[in-house]
């Protein structure tokens, strides 16, 4: 980051720790060298509560490497892309990972994409990875541990009716934006919407939210990337129960 845009981060971070209550726990010391950062979406995608909340937990952490986040291509193709690369985005791929893994920064990445950052209010506390194994063969590859990262509560920053899987294929934004849904919300200050809400800003609900960096996970010997993207995700999915666990919505 340059200080211009660390500066906005360090004052979007604190109003998000202070608004929504955030609380980190970091379960283990991160590795000291490149990491694979494996996280959950809340609600959103380009705009997503968990976003920040990483930024917050990553910070709190005490650990200084950079984190380049992959988003996304929506980003770039309704302009914000060039708004969020001074804050570490830059577009999803293979290539991008690699070589921010080869400069010796961390990579952060949310594997559900799309299907897990909009899905409907009864899935808000699921990690719905849709069987996507794309991020733990990276991390085999490469040579690096994955981070799992946890958060609770951004999915109640919104109410979502439903992910609109059918309404993502009826319209073509599947093909043209590649976007698997179109959630139908309640917001502020849009209201009633389709599709809009997280691609463009909204005003969260006060939702509190809580931040887990588990241990650094490595494949086992002979593991496939499949196996290993599913263990990453249970482990994942047992600290979001825990989390959740007897939780009341909104107000945590």
């Amino acid at each position: 980051m340059t200080d211009w845009s660390d500066r906005i981060a360090r004052a979007l971070e604190m109003a998000v720790a202070m608004y929504n209550r955030h609380e980190t726990t970091v379960a283990a010391p991160i590795p000291d060298e490149p990491v694979l950062f494996v996280a959950n979406h809340g609600f959103g995608g380009v705009f997503d509560l968990n976003v920040v909340a990483f930024g917050i937990a990553h910070r709190a952490s005490g650990d200084e490497r950079p984190v380049i986040a992959l988003t996304h291509q929506v980003a770039w193709q309704l302009g914000v892309g060039r708004l969020i690369e001074p804050f570490g985005a830059r577009p999803a791929s293979r290539a991008t990972a690699d070589e921010a893994l080869a400069d010796g920064k961390h990579v952060l990445v949310f594997p559900g994409g799309d299907i897990d950052a909009f899905k409907a209010w009864k899935d808000r506390n699921t990690v719905l990875f849709a069987g996507r194994a794309g991020f733990a063969r990276l991390a085999i590859d490469a040579g690096v541990p994955v981070v799992p990262v946890v958060t609770s509560g951004g999915g109640e920053s919104v109410v979502v009716f439903a992910d609109g899987a059918a309404l993502a294929e009826a319209t073509g934004a599947r093909e043209r934006f590649r976007l698997n849904r179109l959630p139908i919300t309640v917001s502020i200050p849009w209201g009633i919407n389709i599709g809009a809400v997280g691609l463009l800003p909204y005003v969260p609900l006060p939702t509190k939210l809580r931040t887990t960096f588990l241990a650094a996970m490595r494949p086992e010997p002979d593991e496939t990337a499949e196996n290993y993207a599913e263990r990453i995700r249970a482990a994942m999915q047992t600290e979001l129960d825990r989390q959740t666990r007897n939780r009341r919505p909104i107000i945590g």
